[in-house]
C-alpha cells in the first residue's frame, strides 16, 4: 500500500534523523555555474550546520512539509531550524557581497574571484567572431581580448573589430548582460527564497502543468516575485519538471491539434502513466490490507552530467508529483560522477554490485538514485537491467549532443540497444539547431525503425535563464530549451486464416 502524503512527510523527517548517525562525509564542491555552491550553502545556514556534513543517505530537507504528523515528529527539528533560520536572515546583510542594484560588474575586474577566473578562461579560450578572422578572412585567428562595455565579457579581439560588429553584437547583448548580472547575483551571498521547494501535498490538489507561474502556483511554491528570482530556480527545476510534464496524465502535451503528441506516443506514455497514477486499493495499515503494489518506475537518465549532482530537494519534486508510484531514478555515463570525486570514493565492484553502482536508497520514502560510471550499452549488452517494460521503463538524454561532431560516436552503439527496448525516450536540447541536428542523427542512423513520440519543439519547462559558452561568448542557450520524444518501432502482429 502506498502510504499518504503525510505518513512519507513523517517517514522522511525519521528518516533524516537516523541518518545524522552516519559518519560518512562528503566534502562541498564547486560546481562551474555556482548552483550548487549557493544551494548547499543556504541549506547549511537554515538548518544550523557549520560544515558540509551532508551524507549519502540524507539529503537536504524539503522546507514547505507542514503536515501535523511531521509536526509531531520534527517539533524540536522545526524549533532549531526556525531559530538558525532567523540568525541567518539578521546576519545576511552582513555576509552579503554585493547588493542589489550592483550585480553588473566587468567579468575581468569582477569582485568575485571565481567569475574572474572565467574571464581568463574565455580570453585563454574563446576566438574573436570578426569576419577578418574567418578562414577566408585578412587576418589569422585571435583570441577575444575585448570586454563589451555594456554586457561586461570578453568578445572581440580589439575595439575596432567590436565597434565594427556592433550591429550583430546588439542581437546578443542585452542576454550577456543578463547572464552576467545572474552569475554575480549567485554569487552576491543573498538569501535565496527560490531554493526553499514545496513539499507533498494532497492528492485532490492538482497540479496545473501549463507554464511555470500555474505549476509552481498549483505546486504551493512560496511566491517568486522577480524575473531573476525565476531564472535562477527554473535553472535546477527544469531537470525534474521537463520529465514529469511529459509522463503525467495532467501533461500540457496531447493529441489534439498543436499539441504536439502523437497517437504512438499516447499509446507508450498511457502506459507508464498507468503505473503513475495507480488506483486506489482500499488498502490499510494491518495484515488484512495488504495489497500488491507495483515495482518502482525506472528512469534511466543517460549522458549524465551535471544533472546527476544536482540537489536531491530538486529530484524529489518528481516524487511529489506521482505520490502513490515509487520511482528508481538511474544515472548513467562516463561523466555521471565529474567533480564529485571529493565527495565519496567510488564502491568497488562486486559480484553483486558489478557496476559499482552510488546507490541513494532514502532520498525519499518512494524515491531511490543509483549512479552507474559506466556507458549505457556496455551494461544493456550484459541484459543487467532486462526486463525491459514499457509499463515500468522510461530513458531520458538531457542536451546529448546525438548529432554533435565531438560525441556523436560515443552514441553509435548506444542507439539500437534504446530502440530495441522499446521504451520511451525523451531527449532535450539547448536550442532549436542542436534539437534537429540530434534528430537528423537518429533519422540517419535508424531511418524507418523508431517512432516519433512528442514532435520536437519548445519545452514548456525550459530554463528561463540563459547560459554562456565559454569557448564562443556569441553561443548562448538554455538549459532544456527543446523537447521531442521518440521510441523503437512496434510492428503489429497479423494473423492469416489457414484456407
Amino acid at each position: 500500500m502506498m502510504a499518504l502524503p503525510a505518513e512519507l512527510a513523517a517517514r522522511s523527517t525519521l528518516s533524516r534523523v537516523c541518518a545524522r548517525c552516519s559518519v560518512t562525509l562528503r566534502k562541498q564542491y564547486i560546481t562551474p555555474n555556482g548552483f550548487l555552491k549557493a544551494f548547499q550553502q543556504q541549506r547549511r545556514s537554515l538548518h544550523g550546520r557549520d560544515a558540509p556534513n551532508s551524507t549519502i543517505a540524507r539529503p537536504p530537507a524539503p522546507r514547505a512539509i507542514q503536515s501535523s504528523a511531521t509536526k509531531r515528529f520534527s517539533s524540536a527539528f522545526a524549533q532549531n531550524t526556525f531559530a538558525s533560520g532567523s540568525q541567518q536572515s539578521a546576519s545576511s546583510e552582513s555576509k552579503r557581497i554585493l547588493a542589489p542594484d550592483d550585480l553588473f560588474h566587468s567579468f575581468t575586474h569582477s569582485p568575485i574571484p571565481e567569475i574572474r577566473r572565467r574571464a581568463a578562461y574565455i580570453r585563454q579560450h574563446a576566438s574573436c567572431p570578426h569576419h577578418d578572422h574567418q578562414p577566408h578572412g585578412s587576418a589569422p585567428p585571435r583570441g577575444v581580448d575585448f570586454e563589451c562595455p555594456d554586457c561586461g565579457i570578453p568578445v572581440y579581439c580589439s575595439a575596432e573589430h567590436w565597434a565594427g560588429d556592433y550591429e550583430k553584437h546588439l542581437e546578443i547583448c542585452d542576454t550577456l548582460r543578463q547572464i552576467n548580472e545572474d552569475d554575480h547575483d549567485l554569487r552576491s551571498g543573498r538569501f535565496f527564497p527560490e531554493f526553499e521547494y514545496a513539499g507533498p501535498q494532497m492528492e485532490e490538489a492538482l497540479v496545473n502543468m501549463t507554464n511555470w507561474d500555474t505549476f509552481l502556483y498549483t505546486r504551493q511554491f512560496e511566491a517568486i516575485n522577480d524575473d531573476r528570482s525565476m531564472r535562477q530556480a527554473t535553472r535546477l527545476l527544469t531537470y525534474p519538471i521537463t520529465i514529469g510534464s511529459v509522463i503525467h496524465e495532467l501533461s500540457p502535451y496531447s493529441i489534439k491539434s498543436g499539441g504536439r503528441l502523437t497517437t504512438e506516443g499516447l499509446k507508450s506514455f498511457s502506459a507508464l502513466r498507468y503505473t503513475l497514477h495507480p488506483r486506489k486499493t482500499g488498502g490499510g495499515q494491518d495484515i488484512k490490507g495488504l495489497r500488491v503494489e507495483a515495482p518502482p518506475v525506472r528512469l534511466f537518465i543517460l549522458g549524465a552530467r551535471a544533472e546527476s549532482s544536482l540537489p536531491r530537494d530538486v529530484w524529489t519534486q518528481l516524487a511529489h508529483l506521482f505520490p502513490r508510484s515509487r520511482i528508481h531514478l538511474i544515472f548513467i555515463g562516463p561523466e555521471s560522477m565529474a567533480n564529485r570525486d571529493d565527495e565519496f570514493p567510488l564502491p568497488p565492484r562486486t559480484a553483486s554490485n558489478p557496476y559499482g553502482a552510488i546507490v541513494e536508497d532514502r532520498v525519499w520514502p518512494t524515491m531511490k538514485i543509483s549512479t552507474i560510471v559506466d556507458y549505457y550499452h556496455t551494461i544493456h549488452k550484459t541484459g543487467y537491467f532486462y526486463p525491459y517494460d514499457p509499463y515500468f521503463d522510461c530513458f531520458v538524454m538531457f542536451h546529448p549532443g546525438l548529432g554533435h561532431p565531438a560525441s556523436s560516436h560515443e552514441w553509435e552503439e548506444t542507439l539500437p540497444c534504446l530502440l530495441e527496448t522499446k521504451a520511451p525516450i525523451i531527449v532535450t536540447g539547448y536550442t532549436q539547431e542542436d534539437m534537429e541536428r540530434d534528430i537528423q542523427w537518429v533519422n540517419k542512423k535508424a531511418s524507418g525503425e523508431f517512432d516519433v513520440l512528442l514532435e520536437p519543439g519548445e519545452n514548456k519547462f525550459r530554463s528561463l535563464r540563459w547560459d554562456l559558452n565559454d569557448m564562443d561568448p556569441q553561443d548562448v542557450s538554455a538549459g532544456n530549451w527543446g523537447v521531442w520524444a521518440f521510441r523503437g518501432k512496434r510492428y503489429e502482429a497479423t494473423r492469416k486464416d489457414s484456407a
